[in-house]
């Protein structure tokens, strides 16, 4: 398969790119906004195919955010570092490409804060039961909201009847689902059982989802200081890879189930490009705190191929 270069692209590394979205705000890191912005302009500047070079932002950290550009220099679009413009922006004269994440609080018809020409609002996040998001889709679908941003995720909280609210984004592109994979609390790590099951529904109703929290490494391991269980991020491509190629729960829960990251990187190398890039639709990314750790372990594996640094 050709990427966007034209070179021809591995099977893994259709995989594995644009995967990573920046959440360098968000716990257990939580860094600073001034120091989570200059990690992610780094970031940028590196340009690793791994990485989507989009940051997610809390809703109500939006004005921060717009205050730390403005204090750094960050020219937006037609616009060098030197403040000299030009039709052809430089890196830095790029706008910022954000994920907004809105709090439950906010609704699905929460307004969305003012624009800036320095950040372009790729999409949202949002937690919201399957009545919201039966509601927001049909907002959505007829225009009375999102006139501004029409790809949201919906995170749907576990529990009974938890992926009826799969079943309501059918057919409902680009709406998709979230899944949350962990957190501070171990009741926040969902069971291989569940994450089966949200992956099977999605596949079955063609709904794309991303995926957040508790992703710190490629495969599934038990933190020795927190002694959390936290699932790989290659562990949930090759699930998606397995049940966009049909395969059913046992084969789904069994490639969640793997620790061994050499053999998971075996099964993925494997993989034919279609299926890799069927596994891409269905599994859209992921946010990780870290934006190394992720690339580190991937090339580690040695499925960077001639992405390796």
């Amino acid at each position: 398969m050709a990427g966007p270069t034209g070179t021809t692209e591995t099977a893994a590394q259709t995989l594995l790119r644009g995967l990573v979205d920046d959440a360098g705000l968000f716990p257990p890191t939580a860094l600073p906004m001034a120091q989570a912005v200059e990690r992610h302009r780094s970031d940028r500047i590196v340009a690793h195919p791994m990485l989507t070079h989009r940051f997610l932002c809390p809703a109500h950290r939006w004005d921060e955010l717009r205050r730390r550009l403005t204090d750094i220099g960050w020219p937006g679009p037609g616009r060098r570092p030197d403040g000299d413009g030009d039709a052809g922006a430089t890196e830095l004269g790029e706008r910022m490409d954000v994920g907004l994440i809105l709090a439950r609080e906010a609704g699905v018809a929460g307004t969305l804060p003012d624009p800036d020409p320095r950040i372009r609002v790729t999409h949202c996040e949002i937690p919201a039961d399957a009545a919201d998001i039966r509601k927001a889709a049909h907002l959505l679908r007829s225009g009375e909201i999102g006139g501004r941003i029409r790809t949201v995720y919906f995170e749907p909280k576990r529990g009974p009847g938890w992926l009826d609210a799969v079943a309501v984004l059918a057919g409902a592109r680009p709406l998709g689902a979230k899944v949350r994979c962990g957190g501070v609390r171990a009741d926040l790590f969902p069971s291989i059982p569940e994450l089966d099951d949200f992956i099977t529904a999605c596949r079955d109703h063609g709904v794309p989802f991303k995926a957040t929290a508790g992703l710190h490494h490629a495969a599934r391991h038990t933190d020795p200081k927190t002694r959390f269980t936290h699932h790989g991020y290659l562990n949930l491509l090759l699930a998606s890879a397995v049940a966009a190629d049909g395969g059913g729960s046992a084969e789904v829960r069994s490639a969640l189930a793997e620790r061994d990251a050499d053999a998971l990187a075996r099964e993925i190398l494997r993989l034919d490009p279609a299926t890799a890039a069927r596994a891409r639709e269905l599994f859209v990314g992921y946010g990780s705190c870290s934006t190394g750790d992720p690339v580190r372990d991937a090339g580690r594996l040695g499925l960077l191929g001639s992405w390796d640094i």
